[in-house]
């Protein structure tokens, strides 16, 4: 169902207007007529920080900012002293603006903040919302009765599996009625053990689409792949369709060839209505970032065929 760009990678960190140790793992969005990135950076000391990309196309000519857009600030946030990762970003219309999950890094472990934005110039941070560990957070563009909703993956101790949650709240900054929504599979799957959120769901006419990676430990190490599942729309606690098998996995060189190899790994997708068409942007190897289309009918058609989950 998805397909690479012929020109992927399409960043990495030799476009980079400063150095970098390597880009990718971009939050996406469309504002107005302009694809806007928001690029994990990694620098050469190992800490990220987040840098806006704009094109017109969505796939060349990216303006980059030539500074770090949003940098930690462990002075007056500790939670961020080792630095940002992996944003997701969604339009919540009640607050007309976007609202950026991102995991915060630090020696206490990694955990969700939150942030707002209405250009991606200024940021104002919210704040963190969830103890650490937990991770691949996305806010959902809209309310549910009079409560935000959002998706996270908390990893428990134990050694139970880390597995896909969903959390409720007034306010966006406090949180509750916690329930898992997606368990990791166990044994031989290729999502066992642990699985996290990809993009901010997606609103279709059928259910809210589900994008998430799946990892599975082998001899040679972890494999990132990605699978589907689909929410109903009033209640997206409930879990309609769930695909059995993976529908996008590491193939090329620049997916195995980096800094981890072996990972796809998407936290931003755009879908164009008027040609049905979904842009990912995801990860490879941990290293660049890269680009594939996706037909949202040919998406939803597949998951027609899932199966429907057992109630617990």
């Amino acid at each position: 169902m998805f397909h690479r760009h012929d020109d992927n990678p399409i960043l990495t960190a030799r476009d980079w207007p400063y150095p970098a140790h390597t880009v990718f793992n971009a939050a996406a969005c469309q504002m107005g007529e302009e694809t806007v990135l928001l690029v994990r950076v990694e620098d050469r000391r190992g800490h990220s920080h987040l840098t806006v990309a704009r094109s017109a196309d969505g796939v060349s000519n990216w303006q980059i900012d030539s500074k770090p857009s949003f940098a930690p600030d462990p002075k007056n946030y500790s939670e961020e002293a080792w630095g940002l990762e992996d944003a997701r970003v969604t339009w919540v219309e009640d607050r007309d603006r976007w609202v950026i999950a991102y995991t915060a890094y630090s020696p206490n472990g990694p955990l969700v903040s939150l942030a707002e934005t209405t250009d991606f110039t200024s940021f104002n941070r919210i704040g963190p919302v969830m103890p650490p560990e937990d991770k691949d957070a996305a806010v959902f563009p809209r309310r549910f009765g009079n409560r935000y909703a959002m998706i996270h993956r908390p990893v428990p101790t134990g050694g139970s599996g880390a597995h896909i949650w969903m959390s409720f709240s007034p306010d966006l900054t406090h949180w509750g009625d916690h329930h898992v929504l997606l368990r990791a599979r166990r044994g031989a799957w290729w999502d066992a053990s642990k699985i996290g959120l990809g993009p901010p769901p997606l609103e279709t006419s059928e259910g809210w689409l589900v994008l998430y990676h799946g990892v599975r430990v082998t001899a040679g190490g972890c494999l990132y792949r990605l699978g589907l599942a689909l929410l109903d729309l009033e209640n997206p606690c409930r879990v309609l369709r769930r695909g059995d098998e993976w529908v996008f996995a590491p193939e090329t060189l620049f997916e195995f060839q980096g800094d981890v190899g072996g990972v796809v790994f998407p936290c931003g997708w755009i879908l164009d209505e008027p040609t049905d068409t979904i842009r990912m942007y995801y990860g490879g190897a941990d290293t660049c970032l890269a680009l594939a289309t996706a037909q949202l009918s040919d998406v939803l058609t597949y998951l027609r065929t899932c199966r429907v989950p057992r109630t617990r």
